[in-house]
Formats: structure tokens, C-alpha cells, sequence
């Protein structure tokens, strides 16, 4: 069994953003880049199905060579080898392109994500991968087994869960709680430089979408208090100021 895992590199999730170049592009000047949380869940169960089936799983990532530490971490984690596109992952269409290319060259059985990225959090990567691939795909997953060829899931829906099984190969997008994060011990971080790290050029079409400019939340205003007794005041400046009724 084959299983191709996509990671991101993401700025930690404390990092205070800024932005450069007419603020069209992040400031990386000290940013931590870590792999996305929701494609830290999908590793974790894959090298779960690796130790349990006897499975090989590829580590995959669309990024630059600042994102290398990223993809080393993964492998030290459990990952057999990895794979790298190199070029800026700024555009989900592209992106799902360049997964789609590896995937049909390599012929994976599984191909697990996080259920988006926490920088753009678009959601949309799994989606268009399966469609460029002909394969279902699911998310957002929060349970997974395998029976031979046949996936038994658990998705999170609207006001519960749904219960799902469908024949490998498939395309899935994972959340919490499908496994506990795996942290690098010491023997895992020496033998990942050592494994197999593979660098291609993109293929496919160029991105479809340019940001036009990024923009900070605006800052918190001042807090008023108001009294329990002046209910009124408080209800006409939700109506009139925070405009929420």
C-alpha cells in the first residue's frame, strides 16, 4: 500500500504577519514556518497504517527551499521519503495541479491532507485533486481504517457525523481527532537526513488567481461597560455602533 501525504509550510500560528512588496506578499523576515496542524493529523495517521499495514508513505509539499526543515520534520516523524515541487504554493488550483502530476506518475492508494492550510484556509486543494485524479474525495475526516481495499470513515457534518466506506483509490481530507500529533524522537531526527528527498520542477498550467493586497484585521476598539440596569443603552449601541441587530 502507497500513501501520499501533502503537507504545508505555514507561519506558526503565534507569529505576528506583516507584509512586504505593496503588501501583496507575506514578510518572512523572522517567521517560523511549521508543518499545517491539519496536515500534522494526516501524517500521524498515516504512519499509523504504515505500522499497522506494512504501508510506505511519501511525504509531498509544494513549496520552496525554505520549506525543506518542514519537510525534513515529517520525515523524521515516520515518512519514508519525500517529494518537493519547487515553487511558490500561491494558488490552490496550482497546487492541486502539481499533487495530481506526482499522483498519477506514482500511482498512490491513498492520498491524505490536512482539510486546509491555516494560512489561506480555502479548503479547496482535496476537492480539486480528486476531481483532476477521477477519485472520490472526502472531507473534512476525522476517523479512518482500512479493510483491504475498502476505507471506513468517520466526516464531520452539519449538527453531527457520517459514516462512510469507499474503495481505495480515494482523496481525503483530515481533522482532529483521526490521530495524536507525533512528535520527532532523537533516532527518527538523525535517520531522516539520510532519507530520500526528491526535487521536481512544477508542471501544468500557471495559478489562476493574484492577490490584489492583503489587509490586517482592524485593531480592537476601546470596551464600553454599561450597567445591568441601562439594558436599553446596551441594546441601542449594538444597534447603532457594533450594528449586530
Amino acid at each position: 500500500m502507497k500513501i501520499l501525504v501533502c503537507v504545508t509550510s505555514v507561519p506558526d500560528t503565534t507569529t505576528k504577519i506583516a507584509f512586504t512588496d505593496n503588501n501583496t506578499k507575506l514578510n518572512k523576515a523572522g517567521v517560523t514556518f511549521i508543518t499545517g496542524p491539519y496536515d500534522d493529523y494526516a501524517l500521524a495517521r498515516a504512519v499509523e497504517l504504515k505500522e499497522k499495514l506494512g504501508a510506505t508513505v511519501t511525504v509531498l509539499n509544494v513549496g520552496e527551499a525554505d520549506s525543506e526543515p518542514v519537510i525534513r520534520k515529517c520525515l523524521a516523524i515516520g515518512a519514508d521519503d519525500a517529494i518537493r515541487v519547487n515553487a511558490e504554493p500561491t494558488d490552490a488550483y496550482f497546487v492541486a495541479e502539481q499533487i495530481a502530476a506526482i499522483a498519477k506518475e506514482n500511482q498512490y492508494d491513498l492520498i491524505l491532507m490536512g482539510r486546509e492550510s491555516i494560512d489561506y484556509n480555502g479548503g479547496q486543494v482535496h476537492g480539486i485533486v480528486g476531481e483532476m485524479l477521477g477519485l472520490p474525495s472526502i472531507s473534512p475526516v476525522m476517523t479512518l481504517d482500512i479493510d483491504g481495499d475498502t476505507a471506513k470513515i468517520t466526516r464531520e457534518i452539519e449538527g453531527g457525523k457520517e459514516e462512510l466506506e469507499a474503495k481505495l483509490p480515494l482523496v481525503l481530507g483530515c481533522q482532529e481527532p483521526i490521530a495524536e500529533w507525533k512528535i520527532p524522537n532523537m533516532r527518527g531526527i538523525m535517520t531522516a537526513r539520510t532519507k530520500p528527498l526528491k526535487i521536481v520542477e512544477p508542471t501544468g498550467t500557471d495559478k489562476l488567481t493574484t492577490v490584489a493586497s492583503y489587509e490586517l484585521p482592524a485593531p480592537r476598539g476601546a470596551v464600553k461597560m454599561i450597567k445591568a440596569e441601562e439594558a436599553e443603552t446596551l441594546i441601542q449601541l449594538l444597534r447603532t455602533e457594533a450594528k449586530v441587530i
